[in-house]
């Protein structure tokens, strides 16, 4: 007998969660609340913060209704097959990606322009054949954007580890396999893989929420609310100028 769950006994899994999970809400209020009151920091630096700490939030909440449901990932370090996905990011979040990489020490600063020059070099064709497809329009615009197999900007290819794993964008937590590894190795597309995207909704209400009381009370120099939070591009596009 396998020891993976078929894909029938996933969707029971996730009618499980439906009905024994209970979302955390205030686990997202509380990164509101507590930015909101800690006043020796400014206010892109609240947004910044914020952003790493919903983020991860939003990882506790997969892990809480994974625990509700019995379930456990099969991915593993170094399966890296989700990475080759088109991931879709508003101009906030391209912003706050690339504030972190500022922020970081020297060295890693350096690895990281390096990694990404050397990036855009090596797929610059494929990446403006790719840059052009309508995620939103086109229905198969993910099939084809994942058959090209382009990794993504801040995969590294030597160890198939994600170089900005702390701050990675919400698409990349939410896209979980609980089967067999080798239905990602062996279709484009799996279907036995479950995505929580419906996080999104809370992760980006606390962002709003925070965004729209800092707008209004103190100055923000870095975001430009609300215009960048409704600008949706491919993380490939958003990152060009930092790769070259």
């Amino acid at each position: 007998m396998s020891k993976f769950l078929t894909y029938d006994e996933i969707l029971v899994k996730c009618e499980e969660i439906n009905t024994k999970y209970q979302m955390k809400q205030e686990r997202f209020d509380k990164i509101v609340d507590c930015m909101l009151d800690n006043e020796e920091i400014s206010a892109d630096d609240k947004i910044a913060k914020a952003f790493v700490q919903l983020l991860q939030v939003v990882s506790e909440e997969i892990s809480g209704m994974e625990s509700a449901a019995d379930l456990m990932p099969t991915c593993q370090m170094g399966c890296a097959f989700c990475c080759y996905f088109p991931i879709v990011i508003n101009k906030m979040e391209a912003r706050l990606i690339k504030n972190a990489i500022h922020k970081m020490p020297d060295d890693k600063k350096h690895f990281m322009k390096k990694h990404l020059d050397q990036y855009y070099q090596t797929f610059g064709e494929k990446i403006n054949r790719l840059s052009a497809i309508d995620m939103i329009s086109d229905p198969d615009a993910k099939y084809k954007y994942k058959k090209e197999n382009l990794p993504c900007p801040f995969l590294n290819l030597e160890t198939n580890a994600c170089i900005i794993y702390e701050f990675r964008p919400l698409p990349c937590r939410t896209y979980v396999n609980y089967t067999d590894p080798r239905v990602c190795a062996d279709n484009i597309m799996p279907k036995e893989t479950i995505s929580y995207e419906f996080l999104y909704q809370e992760y980006m209400g606390a962002m709003n929420e925070l965004l729209q009381y800092l707008y209004e009370n103190e100055k923000l120099e870095k975001i430009d609310y609300p215009g960048d939070l409704y600008q949706e591009d491919l993380l490939i596009n958003w990152m060009k100028e930092t790769g070259q």
